[in-house]
């Protein structure tokens, strides 16, 4: 099979690595510097130094053309922001015959004051593609050191979902398939926002039962948005929702609950995110999820909260403070 991944940061990376112990993989980059280097050492210094490339992975910086015609899968591995410009970019060149899917978590800023999931991307500027996405619980430093992991594929379309399983279901990495799009890419964006509200939590030291309260009730509210955007219930309780919101929520890999713990350290939002040195979607997100929910009267308190803190409406003693007073209703 062979696989095309656009995008070389570490997520990008780690299934590159994983998918070329089978396959055969190009793994593109921007940076034609950076891509004759990765190509030399077999390895992304900057983002993965202790992971090796398989044998399988070639890195290559050539413009996104004629040579996407060869590829059985393209899998866009680029930040939310840049994935509308990638599918336009590489639509002319597979069509409706090569299923594209992405990597990406989050919502976009959108131009029109809409922010839109990928596959709302997707159905605005490339709807003839055969679309997906590759979600769940997942650190891309475990995933390419071959660490036992699970995802979930979905897509509108069977033969998509039948490729991500083929391309990536091998060794100690389980790729379940699932149809419901909505609530897959719901559960991968909003988990971000609520890792944040979660990292906060401690690194103000709240306490374990502070942090259980934090992701129960943040799953209700992901759950609640994506009922409303015409997601299944029960896609919440697997992989892409409470699994990704677990993992990001309390796992020390997370760039998202890292931002939370910065911020509850006295750090601005600029510094938090410069002393990551990755992208935290959570931080580019947060506003959009808010405004969706908004739009559709979703209440979203922990992620509205977020928003607030990012925006220095509220420091971190004062968003606990707001969450906590808030007065008694039903659970559900």
């Amino acid at each position: 099979m062979k696989i095309a991944v656009l995008g070389s940061g570490a997520w990008g990376t780690a299934l590159a690595i994983h998918a070329g112990r089978e396959h055969n993989v190009s793994l593109w980059s921007r940076d034609a510097a950076q891509a004759d280097a990765m190509q030399v050492d077999r390895v992304n210094a900057r983002y993965l130094p202790d992971c090796p490339f398989s044998e399988g992975l070639t890195v290559t910086a050539a413009p996104l053309g004629a040579w996407l015609q060869a590829m059985d899968l393209v899998v866009v591995a680029t930040p939310m922001r840049a994935l509308r410009q990638v599918l336009i970019d590489v639509a002319p060149w597979v069509q409706a015959r090569v299923p594209v899917v992405w990597l990406c978590k989050g919502f976009e800023a959108g131009v029109d004051g809409v922010g839109r999931m990928g596959h709302e991307v997707c159905a605005q500027v490339t709807p003839q593609l055969l679309g997906g996405v590759l979600s769940g619980p997942s650190f891309a430093q475990e995933v390419a050191m071959g660490r036992p992991a699970a995802l979930v594929a979905a897509s509108a379309h069977a033969s998509v979902r039948e490729t991500l399983v083929q391309a990536f279901h091998r060794g100690n990495l389980r790729v379940y398939a699932n149809a419901d799009v909505v609530g897959v890419e719901v559960g991968g964006a909003v988990k971000n926002v609520l890792a944040i509200a979660t990292g906060l939590c401690d690194g103000l030291q709240l306490g374990l039962n502070a942090r259980a309260a934090l992701i129960t009730r943040g799953l209700a509210e992901i759950t609640r948005l994506g009922v409303a955007l015409g997601a299944q219930a029960e896609t919440f309780m697997g992989l892409s929702g409470l699994g990704d919101l677990v993992l990001t929520a309390t796992g020390d890999l997370s760039r998202n609950r890292q931002v939370g713990i910065a911020l509850a350290q006295g750090l601005t939002v600029a510094q938090a995110v410069e002393a990551l040195g990755h992208v935290a979607e959570g931080v580019n997100s947060a506003r959009t999820v808010v405004q969706r929910a908004k739009q559709l009267g979703v209440e979203m308190p922990i992620a509205q909260s977020v928003v607030s803190l990012l925006d220095g409406v509220l420091s971190p003693q004062q968003a606990v403070a707001q969450l906590m007073g808030r007065d008694a209703k039903q659970e559900l």
